[in-house]
């Protein structure tokens, strides 16, 4: 039995244009293209496309997966290591949202928060040595530097740059955008561009921090408190963005 690309995005929420755009990188191959150029997927290349889809919840970015799938791992025994690391990111998010509700609880009531649940595990120190390990000791001093020189109403700008490109990634993600669309590299854009009042990465170096909003699970919960989905796409539209902008 084959499905066509229209039935394929429809059932698993997401669009034509991305399931080419797989294609046109190697990632997802239709079984057979018929003579009116429609792309047809068998039972195969459904079975990828769940561990395309699976590798992506992961917050693996698609060259990632890419090596993942090259990897000779029979097809069971890949899908319960999947199915380990989704349980494990299931009990992490579940810790987080309890503490979320712990936080409302406290606000709601007007309590002082707890220090000690509240920011639990947040090590503000490792940012330094994340930041000095991947692109210099001067990078994070220049950072810290023009931070400091923006002053009250250029932080309050800075920080409602910062929402504003949020909430735009977030409805992207919700309506399943590709990453290489006009709409998104436009917010990639300006995300470069406010990342660029402190630092000015180049392509490589821009890679590295955005995977970090993936990687790190406090960066990663900072963007997916605008909806699901939105680290994920950033970091894939940043590989776009670095690719036709960057170079």
């Amino acid at each position: 039995m084959e499905w066509t690309i229209h039935q394929v995005a429809t059932a698993t929420g997401t669009t034509s244009r991305t399931l080419r755009h797989y294609a046109d990188i190697g990632l997802l191959a239709p079984s057979r293209v018929g003579p009116n150029g429609y792309r047809y997927y068998d039972d195969a290349a459904l079975r990828r496309y769940q561990r395309i889809l699976l590798l992506r919840e992961l917050g693996l970015g698609l060259s990632a997966i890419a090596g993942v799938l090259e990897e000779r791992t029979d097809e069971v025994t890949a899908l319960r290591e999947h199915a380990g690391l989704l349980e494990a990111e299931a009990a992490r998010l579940t810790r987080l949202a309890a503490s979320v509700r712990e936080t409302i609880r406290r606000t709601e009531t007007g309590e002082e928060l707890d220090v000690r649940t509240s920011f639990e595990g947040f090590d503000a120190s490792r940012y330094e040595e994340e930041v000095v390990q991947r692109w210099g000791r001067d990078a994070h001093e220049a950072a810290q530097r023009n931070w400091r020189e923006l002053g009250e109403e250029g932080r309050a700008a800075h920080a409602a740059e910062a929402d504003a490109i949020g909430r735009g990634l977030a409805a992207a993600a919700a309506r399943g955008a590709d990453p290489g669309e006009r709409e998104v590299q436009d917010l990639l854009r300006r995300h470069h561009a406010w990342v660029s009042e402190f630092w000015t990465p180049g392509a490589e170096a821009y890679r590295g921090l955005t995977a970090m909003y993936v990687d790190d699970e406090r960066f990663r919960a900072t963007y997916e408190a605008y909806g699901p989905g939105t680290a994920v796409l950033l970091r894939d539209a940043a590989e776009v963005f670095a690719q036709r902008e960057l170079v």
